[in-house]
Order: C-alpha cells, then sequence, then structure tokens
C-alpha cells in the first residue's frame, strides 16, 4: 500500500515540477551497459574526454552513489524551442538556446527532493543531471520512457528525443515500469546517412571524437582537425542534425519551460555580429547559457573553422 501511495506522490511531485515524464526501475547493476561502455571506452570513441573513463564502477552501480538505494527516478524534461534561428546565423544546436539546463534541473531536483523528504519521510538519495558518473540513458530505457535511437539518443514515442534525462536515485521501494519491448527505429537509418561526419556508426554505436558537438565543446584544442574542415554544415555550437531528421521529433512540441525560452541573441545574430562581439560583452549576454562551456575563445574558433 505504502509503496503504491508513495510512486504515486513521487509521480505527482515531478509534474508539479514541469517534468513531462517520470519512469521509476528498480536499484540493479547495468552488467548489459558496463560491457557496451567498456568497449566503446577501448575503441577510443570517448576522444580527449578522459573523464569517460573514471568511476566505472560507479557508472554501472547505483549502490555505489547511494548506499542502499532501490529506485531510480528518471525525469524528462523538454527543450525543444518555439522559435527557431535565422536561416543565415551561425547554427547552435537547440539545448542552448535558454539558460544552462544543468542549473534550472539542479534546483528542480533539490525541490524534489525536499519534497519526497517532507512528504514520505527520511528518504537518502541524490540527484543527477549530466554530471556525475550516472547511464542516464539506460535508465531512462529501462523505466519505460523510450527506446536508444540509433543516433544514441532516447527516444520517447510521443515526444521524441528533444528532452534533458535527470536521475535521482533513492533508498526507496516503489512500483517500477516496464521498459519498452519494441526498438522503433526499425530500418530507418535517417541519422546515419545525414550525420556530417559520420559519426553514428551501425549497432547504434557514436563514435563521440567524430561528432560536431565533440569538436565545437569537448574538444578544448586551439585547432579543429583540419580533416573535418568543410564538414560542419554551419554548426558553431553543437549539432541536432541527426534528431532533425528522425521521424519521431514530428512528435516535438515547445517546452513550457520558461527558462530554456530563446536568448535573442542565439536567435538573430548574424555571422558578422558574432564575429565582432568581444568577451566582455560574451560574458555578459551568455552568463547564464551553455555556451559560456566553450567560453569566447572557443566560440571564435568555432566561428573561424566554419567560415573556411
Amino acid at each position: 500500500m505504502d509503496k503504491a501511495l508513495h510512486t504515486r506522490q513521487i509521480r505527482s511531485f515531478a509534474a508539479q515540477l514541469g517534468f513531462d515524464y517520470c519512469g521509476i526501475a528498480k536499484a540493479v547493476q547495468l552488467q548489459e551497459d558496463a560491457r557496451r561502455l567498456e568497449l566503446w571506452l577501448n575503441k577510443g570513441f570517448q576522444g580527449s574526454m578522459g573523464y569517460m573513463e573514471n568511476y566505472f564502477d560507479l557508472r554501472i552501480d547505483p549502490t555505489r552513489l547511494v548506499p542502499g538505494a532501490k529506485s531510480v527516478i528518471t525525469l524528462l524534461l523538454n527543450y525543444f524551442p518555439a522559435e527557431t534561428q535565422q536561416p543565415q546565423a551561425p547554427k547552435i544546436a537547440k539545448y542552448a538556446y535558454g539558460e544552462d539546463y544543468h542549473e534550472v534541473i539542479r534546483a528542480k531536483l533539490r525541490t524534489f527532493q525536499q519534497m519526497i523528504r517532507d512528504t514520505i519521510g527520511e528518504v537518502n538519495g541524490r540527484g543527477f543531471v549530466d554530471s556525475a558518473p550516472v547511464l542516464e540513458r539506460a535508465w531512462a530505457k529501462k523505466s519505460g520512457l523510450g527506446w536508444i535511437g540509433k543516433n544514441g539518443n532516447l527516444i520517447h514515442p510521443k515526444a521524441g528525443s528533444f528532452f534533458f534525462i535527470a536521475t535521482m536515485i533513492v533508498d526507496l521501494d516503489l512500483e517500477y515500469d516496464d521498459p519498452i519491448a519494441k526498438d522503433y527505429c526499425g530500418t530507418c537509418t535517417r541519422c546515419i546517412d545525414a550525420c556530417p561526419t559520420q559519426a553514428i556508426l551501425p549497432g547504434k554505436v557514436v563514435d563521440g571524437s567524430k561528432c560536431i558537438s565533440y569538436f565545437t565543446i569537448e574538444l578544448k584544442d586551439l585547432l579543429i582537425p583540419s580533416e573535418v574542415k568543410g564538414d560542419f554544415e554551419g554548426w558553431m555550437f553543437g549539432c541536432d542534425t541527426c534528431q532533425d531528421v528522425c521521424p519521431w521529433n514530428r512528435f516535438s512540441k515547445p517546452t513550457q519551460e520558461k527558462a530554456f525560452a530563446p536568448l535573442p541573441e542565439i536567435l538573430n545574430f548574424s555571422t558578422n555580429e558574432w564575429e565582432v562581439l568581444t568577451e566582455d560583452a560574451f560574458r555578459k549576454i551568455f552568463k547564464d547559457s551553455p555556451l559560456k562551456r566553450s567560453k569566447w575563445k572557443g566560440i571564435q574558433r568555432n566561428l573561424n573553422f566554419i567560415k573556411l
């Protein structure tokens, strides 16, 4: 009785905080995902992202992150924008149109955890959003929120893939959701065919070291390798090509999260306006934006590269 009640309460809290979907899975070791991750790392697909190699045991075992963990709650928050960039603007991935999702979702997770404790009692748990050794997509799949597409993204059958994924691990028994039994990508290869740098490989494997998002965000070198010159198709920060061509994203609807409303500069800046933007102005305009991850120098490097 308590398990059913607590599950209903947790789903209600998630909805109150603006999360679009909530799924719950039993906290178990992710043995199959561990093997897949180890193979991916051994092939060097992480490129210079050395942090992907750290804390392997923590990534596959939720009890290493929360002692006594019993349930993994996965939350999806839509970021699909209502507006698009001007056609000639240097392209920016949609997730970066508004405020930094890390800060927005962390605040929601803190409130979520407090709501659980205030209502249910002393529940130990930790919330994560893309900043800790948690295999978010694996947990989302286990909790019935979608399947993993050929582009490596979680695809929700009613809403596509333009979602942030947050995870809460708790030492509380709950009712668990069943995974979606079928992979609905079928024989479609649109994402593979459209990838500008051929980063999407057969078998639902993405070579991170070839992805435009890797080159424009993760790579900290002063220069982007010359062998991918001319392949970026105007992407200055991140890349949405594989999502834009995915048929399941015809179901995407504009986000209701006000913090993700696009900055006017992202929608309207021309190439020339980006070029003349000073470092001080960049820091001021994008102080709450994901673009600050690349910093002004990184944005200028990317801009120069896509112009060549």
